[in-house]
């Protein structure tokens, strides 16, 4: 199969890319994200029309925010959007007249990075996503595992701590709210708001209060040299090095590839959570280890992994 298109859906807009079976993009479309069911399913194809008027394409992969069954087909339920059950497949086809694949968002960027980024070379690998939450995908014998019902790799919703935070998914103690972008931030605020002199660099970046502590801030202030900032990366990497020693006892992979918001930071995150990794890691001295590896796609893994397993059908 030649050109495909990959379809990201995002809170703000929903892009679209004619993507090669070298995994370049060769041409992009970008529509608002609308606030409707309706609406969304409208931008997806418009933003499909608008990449595609120059090109012929044959398939388009889809990466929605939620679990999509066993048959790629069928949205079961997404957080932020009003999907039940939801036959985006069909929708979509109906729309723009081509065959389409619908995937899980995080299971479309792990593939992207197995085929094209940081997993090339290997067959056995598992990624996580640091971003607002924590999600995640598992390839193994070079295919994408996606479970009985193809809801496989929710990895932010493990239990890590019992009884421990509520999340928003309704449980306690999800490992997403102690590795996660939004974890960061609450670890930078609890640590100004106990200790306002040595955040002095972290707190004149916003607001002056630790409430007004945002992401970007963290990261800027770690990057300065700022204690709070770094003890703050330090906490979320204690917590992503250990679910991902949990990981390595269920799947033993060659490779851990870490992406999303949070990565960006490179070793300042990436080498505490290599520490964390091996320090729980069962048995560390007498076995093989992991690597564990930044992703290399940014935000088009999504896109270029929906793609590609479009053209795979």
């Amino acid at each position: 199969m030649g050109l495909t298109i990959g379809v990201d859906i995002g809170g703000t807009k929903v892009a679209a890319g004619v993507v090669d079976e070298a995994g370049n993009i060769l041409e992009t479309s970008k529509v608002p994200t609308p606030q409707t069911t309706e609406g969304v399913i409208d931008a997806i194809a418009d933003a499909v029309r608008t990449a595609s008027a120059a090109h012929r394409v044959e398939a388009v992969g889809i990466g929605a925010p939620g679990y999509v069954d066993d048959k790629r087909a069928t949205v079961l339920f997404t957080p932020n959007l009003t999907w039940r059950h939801e036959p985006l497949k069909d929708l979509v086809e109906q729309r723009v007249g081509l065959p389409v694949v619908i995937e899980n968002d995080a299971n479309a960027a792990a593939w992207g990075e197995y085929r094209f980024g940081a997993g090339q070379g290997h067959d056995d690998v598992i990624c996580i996503t640091l971003g607002t939450g924590l999600g995640g995908g598992i390839i193994i014998g070079g295919k994408l595992y996606r479970g009985r019902f193809g809801v496989a790799a929710e990895f932010g919703h493990i239990r890590m701590v019992p009884d421990g935070l509520l999340c928003g998914c309704g449980n306690q103690g999800c490992w997403e709210q102690y590795a996660s972008g939004s974890a960061l931030v609450r670890y930078a605020r609890q640590r100004a708001a106990a200790s306002p002199d040595a955040a002095t660099l972290l707190l004149g970046l916003g607001d002056g209060t630790p409430a007004g502590v945002q992401g970007k801030h963290i990261s800027q202030a770690a990057r300065a040299g700022d204690p709070v900032a770094i003890d703050s990366f330090r906490e979320l990497a204690r917590w992503a090095g250990a679910g991902l020693a949990d990981l390595a006892s269920l799947f033993d992979p060659a490779a851990f590839i870490v992406g999303g918001g949070v990565s960006d930071e490179g070793e300042l995150v990436l080498e505490p959570i290599r520490k964390s990794y091996r320090r729980w890691l069962v048995g560390a001295q007498w076995r093989p280890q992991a690597q564990v590896l930044a992703a290399q796609l940014g935000g088009k893994a999504g896109l270029v992994g929906a793609a590609d397993l479009a053209r795979q059908g």
